[in-house]
């Protein structure tokens, strides 16, 4: 009887130890799945936020007296004195950024009796962008250029950021450009003028093909000007050349297969009123366009402009990829028979 109990009491010793084991092990196993899923919940989180749109961002507010003005006399002999003393007190750079600010090229440095000068000179322009840093409504678009009539300037956006911006001339009140959305057609490094052909057109891109509308360098009188047109000073024309896609034509030309960046053109020019970068003087906030505005103004077209920018992308790839295939398989040769 003692041999039978001792050996009871060792048989349940092992299965209470057994017990005590297993839920160790359970334990474990629970824990280790908690922390499984904590991580893939903070990888999710993780992909979730680097996808996330960036919060809008207006225009810089600047401070009243940010801008000053610099007035130029009617005669001659004394504005070309006081063009001595603006040559001395400002740099190459700084006066070609003033002359921008006040929608001017070097060849029309005199075309105005008042420049608008910031107190802070920033050659890039940046600070005194009156488009909205960052864009929400945008943020899924790769390229985007925009034309704003009423200011005559042009902004360029990646992604929803403002990456550029600057002065333009469009079209004067009897051939005003055309509004509205487009995209980039062709372009030219040098073209000529459909309406004269003295009219030298350096660095032409199309946007609206039935029209010959496109921008390109030429001059900038301070004021709308052109022949619908919408010119820019040389480094823009340049810049813009290089960053925006052209068109991708169906073998033959004679169809679009995919469009290239869009364009909007937007706004009214107030004919005969004070130029609006004047107004800066009295209000330096006067240009500025809101975040509301712009994506009133994008949001309508925003599905469109996504639909047009996938299919650019698949064109694109199948492109790269037919051309992969050329270069893998070696030509083929015809046997010439032998005479």
């Amino acid at each position: 009887m003692r041999k039978i109990f001792l050996f009871t009491l060792i048989i349940a010793l092992f299965l209470v130890s057994c017990k005590k084991e297993i839920e160790k092990i359970n334990d474990t196993l629970n824990n280790d799945t908690t922390q499984t899923e904590t991580q893939a919940s903070k990888t999710d989180s993780i992909k979730k936020d680097s996808v996330v749109k960036k919060e809008s961002v207006p225009p810089a507010m600047q401070e009243n007296g940010f801008y000053n003005a610099f007035v130029l006399p009617k005669d001659k002999k004394l504005r070309d004195s006081l063009y001595g003393v603006f040559s001395k007190k400002y740099s190459e750079k700084e006066r070609y950024a003033i002359l921008a600010l006040n929608r001017l090229d070097s060849k029309n440095k005199w075309n105005s009796d008042t420049l608008v000068v910031p107190a802070k000179i920033d050659t890039t322009l940046m600070s005194y962008s009156p488009f909205p840093m960052q864009l929400d409504v945008l943020s899924g678009v790769k390229k985007f250029v925009i034309f704003s009539y009423p200011i005559q300037a042009y902004g360029v956006y990646s992604n929803g950021s403002l990456v550029k911006w600057g002065p333009t001339s469009m079209g004067k009140k009897a051939a005003q450009t055309t509004r509205g959305l487009t995209f980039a057609n062709w372009k030219k490094k040098l073209s000529i003028s459909t309406v004269s052909s003295e009219w030298k057109l350096p660095y032409n891109f199309n946007i609206f093909n039935s029209g010959g509308i496109g921008w390109h360098q030429y001059d900038l009188p301070g004021y709308p000007a052109s022949h619908s047109c919408l010119r820019l000073l040389m480094k823009d024309a340049q810049w813009l050349y290089s960053y925006a896609d052209t068109w991708i034509l169906n073998p033959g030309g004679a169809t679009t297969k995919a469009k290239g960046t869009p364009v909007m053109v937007f706004g009214d020019y107030k004919w005969g009123g004070r130029k609006p970068w004047r107004k800066l003087l009295d209000d330096p906030n006067a240009n500025n366009i809101s975040v509301e505005e712009m994506t009133r103004l994008i949001e309508p077209n925003i599905e469109k402009i996504l639909k047009e920018q996938d299919n650019r992308d698949k064109v694109a790839d199948s492109i790269k990829a037919a051309k992969a295939v050329e270069i893998q398989e070696p030509a083929i040769i015809p046997e010439v028979p032998a005479p």
